[in-house]
């Protein structure tokens, strides 16, 4: 190993799960090549900031992120600031100009080669931009070293999107959808899970397209049946499940298979007929309203999470009225809403009847008004029943109490569980009798000790 390779690396990853994955990849290339990885910004000679630009809130708090880690180049002892991701591929002129403090922009095309374009630096002073076309597929031949905590994971399926949502920039960032071949996904979910994983997260930009381009007859539902027949694997979680890919075969397969947690996280973005069709979903109010009375209906447990838009170009007050009408009769157990984000490049930035700022906010504070007060209900109605609960850790309030999250909580989005009673390790799932609950977090005790 040289010595120059001996350096210290800080990786901080903004954005979705899916953003996370590369940035485990870009650190188990760095691994490799004999660089150190560190948490600790002030301890390390190079700093990476992993960028998400997908909306206007998300592009601010990677520039904010990156104005902040310049100065640590001051305070501490690092030599090189790199920006990757999203943001660099999107806009690489405006960011070299008016970003000199950053050494190396990496765009989303160009993950692998992050030691290579390193050592490149060490040859010239002059600001590097590594911005190729957005071709990227991880391969599970590659390194990964994983962040999050050893009784969870990601598995990342495919990358790019061909949906071509009107008010979307991911085509662009990410090139067309690409999935991940089938043994790939299985070699990699076994040595997770021979790491310690427990729960598996499926993700995508789509999770249900997967192996549509591939022409080897994968299929999501296929991957499923494969992954529960790895033994040790507990909990096979379903994130972004478009609506219009979500078959009877995958309703049958999430009711019946005892290690695909029942819960679904459908992005609808919305309800009205003529926004929908100016976003450029392919589902109607119809098919959605039937698909989510037959998922209930086949299985009355599940948990469904979605995501809305308020203040779609042409948002009439009816079509938000439908929308606001939709959440509080459909009952969603979980549920993000987002401003719209008039995003250069797409076609619903060009669309006439733009809606206004205050429109926005208002229609955003209104539905979740309403979910805050349909989640406490929904969570209500789970007192006395007993849920399994993969446990965590302690609470951040007090380590009297240990806190974990139900089959019915992904990580980090959907709230957690406090554990009043009982014990337990890290890693254990147990069964637990929930006996109270708050808009997001449910209470309760273990009833069995030491359940694996």
């Amino acid at each position: 190993m040289n010595d120059t390779t001996k350096q210290k690396v800080s990786m901080v990853s903004l954005g979705c799960p899916k953003n996370l994955v590369d940035a485990e990849v870009m650190l188990g290339f760095l691994d490799r090549e004999g660089y150190e990885v560190t948490t600790d910004e002030k301890d390390a000679d190079i700093i990476i900031v992993n960028t998400c630009s997908f909306i206007k809130e998300a592009k601010q708090e990677s520039i904010d992120a990156i104005l902040d880690l310049a100065d640590r180049k001051h305070d501490g002892r690092c030599s090189l600031l790199i920006v990757t991701g999203c943001l660099p591929q999107r806009y690489q002129e405006e960011l070299c100009r008016e970003l000199p403090e950053v050494d190396i922009f990496i765009g989303t095309g160009d993950y692998p080669r992050i030691a290579e374009i390193i050592r490149e630096k060490r040859d010239t002073t002059e600001q590097l931009c590594s911005i190729g076309d957005p071709e990227f597929l991880y391969d599970d031949s590659w390194p990964r070293l994983k962040s999050s905590p050893l009784y969870t994971a990601y598995l990342k399926i495919a990358e790019g999107c061909s949906n071509c949502c009107s008010y979307c920039v991911i085509p662009s960032l990410r090139g067309s959808y690409r999935s991940r071949p089938l043994d790939g996904l299985l070699a990699e979910a076994r040595r997770l899970v021979d790491h310690g994983a427990r729960e598996i997260n499926i993700i995508a930009q789509d999770i249900t397209r997967y192996g549509t381009d591939l022409g080897d007859g994968a299929s999501l539902e296929t991957l499923i049946r494969k992954l529960a027949e790895i033994e040790g694997l507990r909990w096979i979680r379903l994130l972004y499940a478009y609506p219009d890919g979500i078959t009877d075969d995958l309703i049958r397969l999430i009711k019946e298979e005892r290690k695909v947690c029942k819960y679904l996280d459908i992005p609808l973005q919305h309800i009205s007929d003529p926004i929908l069709a100016k976003m450029n979903r392919r589902s109607t109010s119809r098919q959605i309203r039937e698909l989510i009375a037959n998922l209930r209906e086949e299985i009355p447990e599940i948990a469904l999470r979605t995501s809305l838009i308020v203040g779609f170009p042409g948002e009439t007050e009816d079509d938000f009225k439908e929308l606001l009408h939709f959440v509080d009769e459909t009952q969603f157990d979980r549920l993000g809403v987002f401003c719209y984000s008039r995003e250069e490049g797409t076609p619903a930035a060009e669309m006439p009847d733009q809606v206004s700022e205050r429109i926005k906010r208002e229609r955003y504070k209104k539905i979740m008004k309403t979910q805050a007060r349909l989640s406490f209900k929904r969570n209500r109605r789970l007192t006395g029943h007993i849920e399994e609960v993969l446990v965590e850790g302690y609470s951040e309030e007090t380590e009297l109490l240990l806190k974990g999250r139900s089959s019915r909580q992904a990580p980090d989005i959907d709230g957690q569980v406090y554990i009043t009673a009982g014990t337990a390790n890290v890693g254990d799932i147990v069964p637990l009798r929930i006996t109270d609950s708050s808009d997001y977090d449910l209470i309760g005790e273990i009833i069995e000790q030491n359940s694996k």
